[in-house]
């Protein structure tokens, strides 16, 4: 039994790491290829670069996202980091709706 004890406790880390790293990470990872693979037109995203956009077209490996009223970007499926609710949505068609803080317009003086 003392020469198992070793091997048990190698086994016993293998599966903290599997629980604790593996596992999660793989199942994050489903659940974006799956917001990605459902993504429809019309659907407000942001992409992995942090830009903010609307699918107008889709196709297998690419879609088309506008991301000012008239500009659309073509992008990899791959790029889209997530589905944004509607009622987080800005309005990118208003952009005076968008309201800008007093921190960023004294930057922005200076």
């Amino acid at each position: 039994m003392a020469e198992l004890a070793p091997f048990l406790w190698i086994v016993a880390i293998a599966a903290i790491f599997w629980l604790l790293i593996i596992r999660p990470a793989s199942r994050r990872q489903k659940q974006i290829a799956q917001v990605q693979a459902s993504v429809t037109v019309g659907d407000e995203v942001v992409l992995t670069s942090g830009i903010f956009g609307t699918i107008t077209e889709t196709a297998d490996a690419h879609v088309m996202v506008e991301v000012a009223p008239g500009t659309a970007i073509k992008v990899a499926r791959g790029a889209i980091g997530q589905v944004v609710p509607d009622e987080l949505a800005p309005d990118i068609a208003d952009p005076e709706a968008v309201e800008v803080s007093d921190d960023n317009q004294k930057e922005g003086e200076r």
